[in-house]
């Protein structure tokens, strides 16, 4: 049974890296997956249950006297579905909810115009500069926002601004290599991050200090090669271009303040989180809700304009991409399945026995996400190394290395890291190359050679640097 487990969700998997060819949104064969594989697990409970999980299914047997009587088969089903699902599902809806709750006010803040406050001061017209310019806003435009909303606010830019594809392509390979190098070093800025916030991996200041250097090291390298290439200027752009194309009854000083509550609402986050400990997604709730009341009093002043046109949360939150969260939805069931099995334990212990390096497991993980998702390969690692404790250091046979996957080891900082960075070495490797791809009509081949190798070098560059940080700094 295990084994067909693994053999569903690598076909599953490979049909997510298909979605294009195949014409099968990756949403729903990652709902699909996850189903599937929670059938068969049920289907065989009764022979993995009381091996993999004896510990937590004796104490659910004994505090459900009910089942006291009840045949094997009936108690291992009971176990499933009363303990270990609802188990999960609590902590995969911690994240959608999270993720309701941050794209909704990024969109709010989009649809009011709010981004033209930054991307309408870009004037320049020397290519270099624009590089630089763009580059750098968009990593830490990703670290408070997202790598995948900044990469489609920094792609529509370069619209505006850059007319030849040839050079527009250059423009969008940096901002994919920015976005995701941004989002890696925030605890909001990309979906793995997240993920690993949200559990209790990482930790924001531990995050902050130890991968915003080789984040920005990982995109430094690959702009100073591109920027040799980028010689002389843009041809001048009429002045009318740059006109705003956004709601005409939404004024200035309305506009700046939706754009300051949403991304203070987003910093504020894990500022909540640290000083009155509630759950990052009570966090951003908290964020929408006031920005929320906001954009309601506001609209309730504006009588004469009709209310199909007004951009009220009720109606922002219809364009959210609901596809995606479905997609996080089964791909992290899916990866919950093989947990509840014992499959990612098993699968832990032949890399700690093979490789027995969290470097190298970590660069392998960043390599792998490249090809494939990066939110499964984060979600796997999650379910095959849980967090170290005391305890179970002191019964480790070597706690040393186990040290490495305490809440903020090193392990977890460069799986943050690699998963987030490792993307960009392929634009089908992060949800940012993939939006990107699509605007600008990118190709594969030509992304694999004129990006992909210095994504490479940033990419090396920044793991060695997060290395020599612990050498030196410990």
């Amino acid at each position: 049974m295990i084994t067909w487990m693994i053999v569903l969700f690598l076909a599953g998997y490979t049909c997510i890296a298909m979605e294009h060819p195949l014409k099968i949104d990756k949403a729903a064969t990652a709902l699909l997956t996850g189903m599937l594989l929670w059938i068969m697990y049920i289907a065989y409970s009764i022979h993995v249950v009381p091996e993999v999980s004896a510990g937590e299914f004796n104490h659910f047997i004994q505090t459900h006297s009910e089942l006291s009587n009840a045949s094997l088969w009936e108690q291992c089903v009971k176990f499933v579905l009363e303990y270990q699902i609802i188990e999960h599902l609590g902590e995969v809806c911690e994240i959608l909810v999270f993720l309701v709750g941050a794209m909704t006010i990024v969109e709010l803040v989009d649809v009011h115009g709010g981004f033209a406050i930054i991307t309408n001061r870009i004037k320049t017209r020397n290519k270099r500069t624009l590089l630089w310019l763009i580059t750098v806003l968009t990593f830490f435009m990703s670290a408070i926002l997202d790598n995948l909303t900044t990469a489609i606010v920094m792609t529509m830019l370069i619209r505006k601004i850059v007319d030849d594809q040839k050079d527009r392509w250059l423009f969008a390979g940096m901002i994919i290599l920015a976005a995701n190098s941004g989002g890696a070093w925030s605890p909001i800025g990309d979906v793995t991050t997240i993920m690993l916030w949200v559990r209790g991996n990482v930790s924001t200041n531990v995050l902050l200090q130890n991968l915003l250097i080789p984040s920005l090291v990982s995109v430094l390298i690959p702009l100073l090669i591109m920027s040799k290439s980028m010689k002389g200027n843009l041809p001048p752009k009429n002045e009318d271009e740059n006109n705003d194309n956004f709601l005409s009854w939404v004024s200035k000083k309305e506009r700046v303040s939706i754009f300051v509550l949403g991304v203070s609402g987003l910093l504020l986050v894990p500022v909540y989180k640290t000083v009155f400990h509630i759950p990052p997604f009570m966090g951003v709730l908290l964020s929408l809700s006031f920005i929320w009341v906001y954009t309601e009093v506001m609209y309730a002043k504006k009588s004469n304009v009709e209310e199909p046109e007004k951009m009220r949360v009720a109606t922002v939150i219809k364009k959210i991409d609901g596809s995606t969260l479905l997609f996080f939805l089964g791909i992290l069931l899916a990866v919950a399945a093989l947990q509840s099995a014992g499959v990612l334990e098993s699968m832990a212990q032949m890399l700690d026995n093979k490789l027995h390096n969290v470097y190298f497991v970590n660069l392998l993980i960043g390599l792998l996400s490249s090809v494939v998702d990066n939110v499964p390969l984060v979600a796997g690692a999650i379910g095959m190394y849980p967090i170290a404790t005391e305890m179970s250091m002191a019964a480790s046979a070597d706690p040393a290395y186990l040290a490495n996957f305490v809440q903020d080891g090193i392990f977890w900082q460069l799986l943050t890291y690699c998963a987030g960075v490792g993307g960009s070495i392929l634009i089908i490797g992060s949800a940012a190359g993939v939006v990107v791809m699509g605007l600008e009509k990118m190709n594969f081949i030509w992304y694999l050679k004129k990006i992909s190798w210095i994504a490479l070098l940033g990419y090396l560059a920044g793991a060695a640097t997060f290395y020599l940080q612990q050498v030196i700094l410990g």
